[in-house]
């Protein structure tokens, strides 16, 4: 078998260093009906426009779908009222993370991720030759000192998640907006929404969460991602997007795939932003649900931080109880999520599901707690 010095296609410097991204497992073998809750998907599924959007895509399967992606930027500037002009799509908000990667680092550049951060930034920084640099968290939490304590001559992008993933946390505006007043200019700070929906739902009587989009009008080294995997229930879909200044757009621009997003995938954001009163049901029943959950996992002594987005990290006593949970609820049919690669062997991260699914875990974890304690 060849080792790594046999390859006589040497791959860029940065990529051996990449450990694959895995996702949260979808099913449980000899087992026919799961209820998956690794993977922070929407249990409500996409709207019934969304879903007959992208069917009726299949009609004009011969054609390219659209390269500038316009009816879709259209749409996202008037929901959020941001500037068409200043929004790029991509396959997930990953790709947004990749292309920003490879536009702005390279071999000698430095990146900044976050301790617990989604595991995506340091890959996309080491597929562009770029040294992730990890900024520790307080209490699974940003730390806004902490980042800056990393910056170097030869720092070039910082990623932040905001709420964060694992663990929910969430950083207010005014402290993202002390750290950008004492970055660099030449540093991108790119702030990851992936769960903003929800962060601005909780917040509403406080003014909401617009993800950063202010920040972005406000600073030139700014990037706001977004997607429309999580809230709005198109995951398999894959497509997310980006905000940002005039300048960035085109560069990003300059670099992505001419037919990057489907046109089943354009079509159905496109609906699924204009369904608000599905949305907002999505939103209200998360929340309701996830305080139930919360306050339960609580109950039985178990760490549970507030969370901004639609899960909970649960922290059990140490990792061996941890992994007796994850077994307990896989074999009551119920798959969580193991979180060991982003810092917490401890902890198991649970999405929140349907009411019949926050049931099964609440049942399957009141047995589980009970047999600890004989």
């Amino acid at each position: 078998m060849k080792t790594d010095d046999d390859r006589v296609l040497v791959p860029q410097p940065g990529i051996l260093d990449i450990a694959p991204y895995v996702g949260g497992k979808s099913k449980i073998d000899g087992v026919a009906e799961t209820i998956k809750l690794s993977s922070n998907e929407n249990p409500f599924g996409p709207s019934g426009a969304a879903r007959e959007a992208f069917e009726s895509v299949a009609r004009a399967l011969h054609r390219y779908p659209s390269a500038d992606h316009s009816q879709l930027r259209e749409t996202i500037g008037q929901v959020f009222n941001l500037d068409p002009e200043r929004i790029i799509c991509g396959a997930g908000s990953d790709e947004i993370f990749t292309l920003t990667c490879q536009a702005y680092s390279g071999v000698g550049d430095e990146v900044i991720v976050t301790e617990h951060g989604f595991s995506m930034h340091k890959i996309c920084a080491l597929a562009a030759g770029a040294t992730p640099v990890t900024a520790s968290e307080i209490d699974r939490r940003i730390s806004i000192d902490h980042v800056l304590d990393c910056v170097t001559d030869k720092t070039r992008i910082i990623f932040l998640a905001n709420p964060g993933n694992p663990a929910g946390t969430f950083v207010d505006i005014a402290e993202l907006e002390d750290l950008i007043r004492e970055l660099p200019s030449n540093v991108a700070i790119v702030l990851d929404g992936a769960y903003a929906e929800y962060a601005d739902f909780m917040l509403r009587d406080q003014g909401g969460y617009d993800g950063g989009a202010a920040l972005v009008d406000a600073f030139p080294n700014v990037i706001m991602t977004r997607t429309f995997s999580k809230v709005f229930g198109l995951g398999a879909a894959r497509i997310g997007w980006g905000y940002a200044q005039p300048d960035v757009i085109d560069i990003l621009n300059r670099v992505r795939g001419p037919f990057n997003v489907n046109a089943a995938a354009l079509a159905a954001a496109a609906a699924a932003l204009k369904q608000t009163e599905h949305t907002e049901a999505c939103l209200t029943a998360n929340l309701r649900l996830m305080r139930g959950l919360h306050q339960f996992l609580a109950g039985l002594g178990l760490g549970v931080d507030e969370s901004y987005g639609n899960f909970l990290l649960v922290r059990f006593e140490d990792e061996a109880e941890a992994d007796a949970a994850y077994q307990h609820l896989m074999s009551d049919g119920i798959i969580t999520r193991q979180v060991k690669g982003y810092g917490f062997p401890e902890a198991l991260r649970i999405t929140i599901g349907t009411p019949a699914e926050c049931s099964a875990v609440v049942e399957s974890m009141t047995r589980f707690m009970k047999a600890e304690e004989e």
